[in-house]
């Protein structure tokens, strides 16, 4: 078995794609405006648990995000704090209000240790903090902001796409909503006392992904099949998003979460994208539709 990959992660350096042989692990730097190929070989392979190698090689179908077979989703879901399974975490957590796009913001909780990569990995365009403390506590608080402000704790990766192309050029415009949100959170008398309240820093990611000025998307890539081929100019990057921009002028996403379990090769004189798409129609772009 050769090196297959392990998905998309973001370092402080930018996004980059993980590759895995067995136990070892190395990764590659994306770069915008470069020109990104391959060839997909064999079958897609179960991406294992956290870095652990699936103990039965299981093939996975070409269509699933998570890249996992059962065993392995159900033991990965058993550690997840975001499937609310972990209770006992010692390590302080932050609570969050992410923007995604116009009419679309979510609240949430992350490690603190983390940083920015969990917003990141959403693919959130603004963020700001809205306070640390125990991860019970975070829990609570994130309950209590989701009923009061009437926002979501989950937004579907379709509708964060569908709203990128209408993106404000200004700063201040992209973190409004973000600011309105976090007066009326901190505002409210109902959080737990171990909370520890923040002040309001939005942080920007518009640059770090790319997206000012980058072309709508026409189409999506729905899933990866042996002996496929992907090509194009790598112009954003948002979440586990990559956006591609053909010859032919279209801007295709690649989720790359399709990706991970895959064995990948050099496209070699093959251009353009061999693999099944779905094209991007005005049901796409209807925000509401999308969250709800």
């Amino acid at each position: 078995m050769g090196w297959r990959c392990g998905g998309l992660r973001w370092s402080p350096g930018g996004a980059e794609l993980v590759w895995r042989d067995g136990g070892r692990e190395r990764r590659s730097a994306l770069a915008y405006g470069r020109e990104l190929g391959f060839r997909v070989v064999g079958e897609r392979r179960c991406a294992g648990v956290r870095g652990q190698v699936c103990p039965l090689g299981a093939v996975v179908g070409g269509r699933s995000t998570g890249g996992q077979c059962p065993d392995c989703a159900r033991l990965d879901r058993s550690r997840s704090v975001a499937a609310d399974t972990v209770a006992d975490d010692p390590q302080p957590y932050m609570v969050y209000l992410a923007w995604f796009g116009p009419g679309m913001v979510k609240v949430g909780i992350t490690a603190e240790a983390r940083g920015s990569a969990r917003l990141l990995e959403q693919g959130a365009v603004v963020f700001t903090r809205l306070g640390r403390g125990p991860l019970m506590a975070a829990r609570r608080t994130e309950e209590l902001l989701r009923t009061a402000l009437g926002v979501p704790d989950r937004v579907p990766y379709a509708a964060k796409r569908a709203v990128r192309a209408a993106l404000p050029t200004a700063p201040g415009e992209r973190a409004a909503e973000v600011n309105e949100l976090y007066a009326r959170a901190v505002a409210l008398a109902q959080w737990p006392e171990s909370l520890e309240r923040a002040g309001y820093e939005p942080v920007d990611h518009l640059e770090a992904f790319g997206l000012a000025g980058t072309p709508p998307v026409t189409g999506v890539i729905a899933e990866l099949v042996d002996g496929g081929h992907v090509a194009g100019r790598l112009v954003a990057a948002a979440g586990p998003d990559l956006h591609l921009e053909c010859d032919d002028g279209a801007v295709l996403v690649l989720d790359t979460r399709l990706v991970k379990g895959w064995e990948l090769a050099a496209a070699g004189n093959t251009g353009g994208v061999t693999v099944p798409v779905r094209e991007v129609v005005a049901a796409d772009r209807t925000v509401q539709d999308g969250l709800f």
